[in-house]
């Protein structure tokens, strides 16, 4: 073991992240770990303390984020300058190597040393603005720290909100249009909490279709019924006859990106759409919380204005850690939806209303959403490139892609197979429901938490199991 880290636990009493945190910053301060100093790779400093890779990733992501430590995609992790420490101008950084946190502790060694479960942004300074409008705001909050949220002071946050959306599919948003939730999730829910009546409601969904529509409905006792799609989305003849044969009340869809099929629907089957949603009086929910680039056309609230409902959140394209999302109703229905938010948890918390209102019209955000959309560009190629003899199915906007598997290969067997080589994906069976037949594919999200080095590792590992399929398997 190298000398330095020899004493990493002497005095240790908390977390072992911690501990390797402290004798980093003890030995910048000694001059033992030099500016420019490249530390150990992750891997080699676990093996040297004993520890698991997730231990010592945290701790070099905490001090990364901190400006701490300088982490360079495809170099390492290096001593930041002085001047950079307690920033977050290190605009590029992000940490070699990490397990994504959600849904594991970073610290239970779980083996997924790329988990491409769920998407994972860069950090490419959007924490380091984060921090610094929080330490503004905690200087001297708006909206105070001894009151509830009010109307009235989470207007300027709906304000910002209200610019925000409007470069999106659904035209001009005014701020009183706009309902605050904790996440797109939860906007979600706030829609079907609004629009479903009776005991027994239905849903519609594409039959393949984001698990969160099932699982809001669930929690409303509403029955969800899959749609059958082609290559353009859900079929209007099959939409018209679900609806009729089930009274279903609302439609739950992803026009623009699909999950997680990257389906796009174009202009044309739209509008055959709304006409379904018309002839049979139902509501439609667009659910656009990963697009992430200019839209291709006007949604549904532009084309259905009476009976569209919108969702999205800032998770796919500044940070999920914040839970912030938007939900839109049509206009004569504003006053409903904004009732269930405000009859269910009164209100988002001031602190981060206040952050809104300065983080979505800050000068600096748009420079710092086009490096994430430039990063996982970098990412998808990547992917691209490893796996491209196969059907995958990609945009480069959006950070997930669609692999439907060769034959000799059923969903399950290969998302074990992929766990066994470290990575972790998700099965098409996650998106379908419970008695559903699925297809054999699996959905690959985007983890650029992890360098692209080791990305690129994990897709050629990938690119090995697709090109062996399991024998157990019967062609």
């Amino acid at each position: 073991m190298d000398t330095i880290w020899a004493d990493t636990f002497a005095d240790a009493s908390g977390p072992k992240y911690r501990a390797v945190i402290d004798r980093i910053r003890r030995g910048i301060r000694t001059g033992e770990l030099a500016v420019g100093e490249k530390l150990p790779p992750v891997r080699e400093l676990a093996y040297q303390l004993d520890i698991t890779p997730g231990t010592v990733a945290r701790a070099y992501k905490l001090l990364t984020d901190e400006g701490v430590l300088l982490a360079e995609v495809g170099r390492g992790t290096f001593v930041a300058p002085a001047d950079r420490r307690d920033s977050e101008d290190v605009a590029d950084s992000e940490p070699e190597f990490r397990h994504d946190v959600a849904p594991h502790n970073s610290e239970a060694g779980d083996g997924y040393h790329v988990n491409l479960f769920s998407p994972h942004l860069p950090s490419v300074g959007q924490a380091g603005l984060i921090r610094e409008l929080l330490g503004e705001i905690a200087k001297a909050p708006p909206s105070g720290m001894m009151h509830y949220p009010s109307r009235e002071g989470s207007r300027p946050a709906r304000e910002a909100a209200a610019r925000w959306l409007s470069a999106s599919t659904v035209g001009r948003v005014r701020e009183s249009d706009v309902v605050l939730a904790n996440g797109g999730q939860n906007a979600l829910c706030l829609v079907l909490q609004t629009v479903l009546r009776g005991r027994r409601p239905v849903v519609l969904v594409e039959e393949l279709s984001y698990p969160g529509f099932r699982r809001a409905a669930e929690l409303l006792r509403a029955e969800v019924v899959p749609v059958p799609m082609d290559a353009e989305g859900l079929i209007p003849e099959a939409l018209e006859a679900a609806a009729r044969q089930h009274d279903a009340q609302i439609l739950c869809t992803s026009p623009e990106a699909h999950n997680p099929t990257l389906t796009h629907t174009p202009q044309a089957r739209r509008q055959a759409l709304v006409d379904v949603a018309r002839r049979c009086d139902f509501q439609i929910l667009e659910d656009n919380c990963y697009h992430v680039s200019e839209a291709s056309g006007p949604g549904y609230r532009l084309l259905a204005p009476e009976r569209s409902w919108y969702v999205t959140s800032i998770s796919k394209s500044i940070t999920p850690a914040l839970r912030i999302g938007f939900a839109l109703a049509p206009r004569e229905r504003t006053a409903q939806l904004r009732r269930a938010a405000e009859h269910g948890f009164f209100g988002i918390a001031t602190p981060l209303t206040d952050l809104m209102a300065r983080l979505l019209v800050d000068p600096r955000l748009a420079a710092l959403t086009d490096k994430v959309h430039g990063v996982i560009r970098d990412y998808v190629q990547c992917a691209v490139n490893a796996l491209g003899g196969h059907q995958l199915v990609w945009r480069s906007d959006v950070p997930f892609l669609w692999l439907p598997l060769p034959l000799g290969w059923r969903a399950g067997a290969f998302v074990q197979a992929a766990e066994a080589e470290g990575v972790r994906v998700r099965s098409a069976e996650d998106f379908v429901q419970r008695n559903a037949r699925a297809p054999h594919a699996v959905r690959l999200a985007i983890n650029a938490g992890v360098s692209l080095d080791t990305f690129e590792q994990a897709m050629q590992r990938l690119c090995a199991l697709l090109d062996s399929p399991s024998e157990l398997i019967a062609i």
